[in-house]
């Protein structure tokens, strides 16, 4: 399939973490669940999208356990060494990437910890990104209750829920202007790359995702997520 560029897509992985959260020796990555790694079921669901050309998986430079997967043969992906932190190693994705892309190219980023995305809501933003030619992120509408509160745990306020929404990945932006929103943000406080492109002045634009798109960062996480891809692969075989 050829494609001109501006309308190409291609995603990076950052996977070079250690997961303190979750506790142990092992980077939560390389936890299983369902029959894989977290980093083989978000991986395989991005190699899944016929729209995304290769994946850069950012890793820590010590890593010697991705080699071993047989995923990692897929020609499509690209290994860099990641950064101590989130922002660090997907500017290093950018950065390889633009070595072989257009700097008006898009590129999806996505955690590894989020092993339940499907492919159908990748799908959906790729769409809506391009049609409306703003960068965009999948995302969940509030439904709770949310309260905003003090220090010493008092209620400061009730916030309007109908403008809220939890954030997902992946986010999708063109490559040039998202190396130009990292680089004008290193060392501030951007939880996301979407963060990064608020604060660098760019329109940012939300696309309903998934409930089950959910990021494992504790260990009580690991239930759900087994539980909704067990759920996925029955919807598959029933579907086939």
């Amino acid at each position: 399939m050829t494609t001109k560029a501006g309308s190409r897509c291609w995603a990076i992985l950052p996977a070079a973490g250690v997961g303190s959260r979750m506790g142990g020796e092992l980077p939560k990555q390389y936890m299983s669940v369902a029959g894989a790694t977290l980093l083989e079921h978000s991986l395989g669901t991005l190699l899944s999208c016929e729209q995304i050309l290769g994946v850069i998986v950012a890793l820590h430079a010590d890593d010697t356990r991705a080699s071993k997967m047989s995923i990692f043969d897929d020609p499509r992906i690209q290994v860099v060494a990641g950064a101590d932190q989130r922002s660090g190693s997907v500017l290093a994705g950018v950065e390889a990437l633009l070595s072989q892309a257009a700097p008006c190219d898009w590129v999806l980023v996505h955690d590894a910890a989020r092993p339940c995305l499907q492919v159908h809501d990748v799908m959906r933003l790729i769409a809506a990104v391009t049609a409306d030619e703003v960068g965009g992120i999948l995302a969940e509408k509030m439904v709770d209750t949310v309260k905003q509160a003090s220090a010493d745990a008092r209620v400061l306020r009730t916030l309007d829920r109908d403008t809220l929404w939890r954030a997902q990945t992946p986010q999708m932006f063109r490559l040039g202007e998202l190396r130009e929103a990292l680089q004008q943000t290193q060392g501030m406080v951007a939880t996301d790359e979407a963060s990064a492109m608020e604060m660098a002045g760019y329109p940012v634009q939300v696309v309903a995702g998934s409930a089950g798109n959910l990021k494992v960062t504790v260990p009580s996480d690991l239930p759900l997520a087994e539980w909704y891809l067990q759920r996925h692969k029955g919807v598959l075989r029933r579907e086939s």
